[in-house]
């Protein structure tokens, strides 16, 4: 743990323009924007609820900073305190859960068995992919649906996974990608109003405690899409565009990319599951996998839609692509210094994106990370001006001509070739941070280092909050990128923050939720004991925070 004791930080700057930029929003006397407002705006648009969470941190710029009050800081599994309902769920839990029209959403595996056709697996029952639907009022299990695992084993779908994105709902429709590449489309009543909506009629079952399947895309079959180990993107999506990441990405070598020319995202109709447009950008370069999720926003009048992608570069994209079937990019940025090396084993220096992109005011935020199967390391975390167009990353890679190299899957820049990084002078740095010496020791200590990190930004008031893997929570100064304190967990952390009621919460591996004041000095309010590991992020609706551990999702409230 350190508290602030200085504002000297390792923001890094390059180049001129970006430092103008800075200086220019660091000096801003404007009241700071509210984005629980732009939520709930945003949210108002669509046929739910006013204080529903309807998607992957709620609303297309995925900052999870919901309405809410009286929220609790304190509760107690154990005893019931400030519990109003939990139900079990499988044996790990990834998705996170969404809230809308009455219901709770979470993807999981089948641990439970809610299904009788289908047994928990310690009862001898199948492994699935479980998309699992609750009453919000009440908890009541209401359907599930469920997802068989890919015979090609986990290298395309991991075991236990279950389902890991979050539905996107609207009205009495949700979408989302299950663990077989496949985007679904559903019916937010299930069986419950006693019809088969179409035009897929052809469940296995058309039983109340089952889901009912409008329509199925198979991004596999259609787009010939090899995910590695899981697709786990959460959907967003926009008038009647759908926007989605493939998790297209290396085989069971972890050296070669089987489908470099199948598409990393893409576009598709929400109703009629016809494609748009497609973009196979990240192609020979793919680091890993592509477990990202897009966010949306539109900047100066111009919509984009941003990706993270799985060769370390973030896309921005016309949400209507080029009226050809193809993608219109508007800028790109590389992620990664041009000298970091990418390793499959050892100490990487090059990652790619796991995190969401977040939209803060008109800036993107997003930081860097690898599958937690391989590892801590080094990390960054950037602020970008969406305005600029092109390669707006913060260096270039050049020969030792100087003449300008082409991205390159394992290493940008060989030094010992004679390529050299240089500054870009269509640079969208808005900041950059690796760290921040908040004690003034002269020096960067473990827990005032960024690492690699799973999670995403979330940012109210000028105030940044993010978990990196290694178990340090951040807390900066989102117009400069100045640190103002860090806590150390002492655990691993894969989810984000949720900022509501004046408080911060962030869970980590060993199953705590930690409560902190909304502030720039370091205050902990409370830690929460919630029974086994804590993977997903804390979210609140209609006043009421829903977290999910590794085998049950709870519902917290005051009483």
């Amino acid at each position: 743990m350190r508290i602030r004791t200085s504002l000297t930080a390792l923001a890094v700057l390059i180049g001129a323009a970006p430092a103008a930029r800075m200086l220019i929003i660091a000096d801003d006397e404007t009241a700071a924007h509210d984005p629980t407002a732009a939520a709930v705006e945003e949210i108002s648009a669509l046929d739910v609820g006013a204080g529903d969470w309807p998607q992957f941190f709620g609303w297309s710029h995925r900052n999870n900073t919901p309405p809410g009050e009286n929220i609790p800081a304190e509760w107690d599994v154990d005893s019931g305190e400030n519990i109003l309902w939990s139900q079990p769920l499988g044996t790990q839990t990834y998705g996170n859960a969404v809230v809308a029209n009455g219901k709770v959403i979470v993807g999981t595996n089948n641990g439970h068995g809610w299904v009788p056709r289908f047994p928990a697996r310690s009862e001898g029952g199948p492994d699935l992919g479980c998309l699992i639907c609750f009453d919000e009022e009440t908890g009541e299990f209401l359907w599930q649906h469920s997802n068989t695992k890919l015979p090609q084993g986990l290298v395309n779908d991991w075991p236990d996974m279950g389902v890991c994105a979050a539905p996107f709902v609207d009205g009495d429709r949700l979408w989302y990608v299950n663990n077989r590449g496949e985007v679904c489309c559903l019916d937010l009543e299930g069986f419950h109003d006693d019809e088969n909506d179409g035009p897929f009629d052809a469940e296995d079952s058309t039983a109340k405690n089952e889901a009912d399947v409008v329509w199925i895309y198979d991004m596999m079959g259609e787009m010939g899409v090899s995910q590695h180990n899981m697709c786990s993107c959460s959907i967003t999506g926009v008038g009647d565009l759908l926007f989605v990441c493939t998790s297209n990405g290396v085989d069971e070598s972890h050296v070669n990319i089987p489908a470099p020319d199948a598409p990393s995202f893409f576009a598709i109709n929400r109703d009629t599951a016809e494609v748009l447009w497609t973009d196979k950008s990240p192609g020979t370069n793919i680091l890993h996998g592509q477990w990202s999720s897009p966010a949306y926003t539109e900047v100066g009048g111009q919509a984009q839609v941003i990706f993270g992608g799985g060769d370390g570069w973030i896309y921005s994209f016309d949400p209507q692509g080029d009226g050809a079937g193809n993608s219109k990019l508007l800028w790109k940025f590389d992620a990664n210094p041009k000298t970091s090396l990418y390793s499959v084993r050892g100490r990487s220096t090059r990652n790619h994106i796991i995190a969401t992109p977040v939209i803060y005011d008109g800036l993107v935020y997003v930081a860097v990370g690898e599958d937690p199967e391989h590892g801590e390391g080094n990390g960054h975390l950037w602020c970008i001006d969406p305005t600029k167009s092109g390669d707006v990353s913060a260096e270039l890679a050049v020969d030792a001509e100087g003449n300008e190299l082409p991205p390159r899957r394992l290493q940008a820049v060989d030094e010992s070739a004679g390529e050299k990084a240089i500054p870009n002078p269509n640079s969208a740095v808005v900041w950059h941070f690796t760290g921040s010496d908040i004690n003034g020791n002269g020096k960067l200590d473990y827990e005032e280092e960024m690492h690699r990190s799973c999670g995403t930004v979330a940012i109210k008031d000028d105030i940044l909050y993010i978990a990196d893997f290694s178990g340090v929570f951040h807390c900066l100064n989102a117009r400069t990128g100045e640190g103002y304190w860090s806590y150390d967990m002492f655990a691993q952390a894969w989810g984000s923050p949720l900022i509501v009621d004046g408080k911060v919460y962030i869970g980590n591996e060993v199953g705590a939720i930690l409560v902190f004041e909304h502030s720039t000095e370091m205050n902990m309010l409370a830690e929460n004991d919630m029974g086994n590991s804590v993977f997903s992020t804390p979210i609140v609706a209609n006043n009421v925070l829903y977290i999910t551990n590794k085998n049950e999702l709870i519902a917290i409230g005051n009483k």
